[in-house]
């Protein structure tokens, strides 16, 4: 089949290389616009982009995707159909009805749970056992279209969130070859989502890094590898922003105020959780610095037990933060 191919980061690569190693042919790429990336800021291609150009594949980068002339494109190249993979924009509908096959995508969640901008680091942050991936009919509404498959894979307690997301980008790849290949004999089968199952994984913002230390371990634990590589968890020590970057749960109970450093390791400082737990860090990034284990970070700034992780310097009072932030409608 002729596919035109919806994706701009690296979890859109492995579904289009898949489709250029198939004997289906890809059409053109519609991408999202160069923005600046990386520490210097400086405006280089996408991921998917990049790979279309190196592999000679038509791209478009509308700044809207109700530009007519997005519209012209696509029915210039005349796809049978269309893929979406983390293309970030939710696509018009008089778009999908240019390819006769309609457009599918490769969504990282097993819906109906997860619908929305972030599927992997919300199940992560809610410290879901097991995730997955599904191709589904792309409809109007979000993330609400008929599913033709699904894939699992397991969440280990420790996982990051960019981890699984690799994972997930290959196993929805290969998925996505099988299914292309039951629409064009005519053995596809569709199922309908459970609407009423329905939950929502909105976009992450740099603010719910925060750590609120009044939360059990486990859960400051999961928010921690669910917000790594980006933007990442972070607290306060003596009005310094701290980055913490990797953490364990431990088997010791405490009576100390949350955010109390209770012990401090060669290898990780203890700190007090808000159901009575222990949550070792074992490695941070202080501002400005670069990432480091404990021990380094001790070697040039001692601390000792008793001192205490604080919410921002002059940050007015919050309600706690609540987990679970994945199931707002809000996406």
């Amino acid at each position: 089949m002729v596919v035109v191919y919806f994706g701009t980061p690296q979890f859109a690569v492995p579904a289009l290389q898949a489709l250029l190693g198939s004997r289906h042919r890809v059409c053109g790429v519609v991408t999202q616009p160069d923005r600046p990336r990386g520490r210097g800021q400086k405006i280089t291609d996408a991921p998917v982009k990049a790979l279309a150009v190196e592999r000679g594949i038509p791209v478009i980068q509308p700044d809207s995707l109700r530009d007519p002339s997005v519209a012209a494109a696509l029915t210039q190249w005349a796809p049978d159909i269309g893929v979406v993979a983390a293309y970030g924009k939710i696509i018009p509908e008089p778009l999908l009805r240019i390819p006769r096959l309609g457009m599918i995508n490769v969504h990282a969640s097993l819906l109906p749970k997860y619908r929305g901008a972030a599927p992997v680091h919300r199940a992560v942050i809610d410290g879901e056992s097991e995730t997955g991936v599904t191709i589904m009919r792309v409809e109007r509404l979000l993330d609400s279209g008929d599913m033709f498959a699904k894939a699992t894979r397991p969440i280990a307690p420790d996982e990051t969130s960019d981890r699984i997301e690799r994972d997930l980008a290959g196993l929805g790849a290969r998925l996505l070859l099988q299914v292309l290949d039951a629409i064009e004999a005519g053995v596809s089968v569709e199922e309908q989502q459970d609407h009423t199952a329905a939950t929502y994984a909105p976009k992450i913002t740099r603010e719910e890094g925060a750590i609120d230390w009044s939360l059990p371990a486990r859960a400051i634990h999961d928010r921690v590898r669910g917000l790594y590589p980006w933007p990442h968890a972070f607290t306060y020590l003596d009005r310094s922003r701290i980055i913490v970057l990797k953490t364990r749960v431990e088997a010791e109970s405490t009576s100390a105020a949350p955010g109390t450093i209770v012990a401090v390791s060669r290898d990780a400082l203890h700190v007090a959780t808000g159901d009575g737990g222990r949550l070792a860090i074992e490695e941070l990034q202080p501002e400005g610095k670069r990432p480091m284990r404990v021990r380094d970070y001790l070697a040039g700034r001692p601390i000792q037990a008793g001192a205490r992780f604080s919410d921002p310097p002059d940050a007015p009072a919050t309600a706690p933060r609540q987990r679970g932030a994945g199931n707002s409608p809000s996406a």
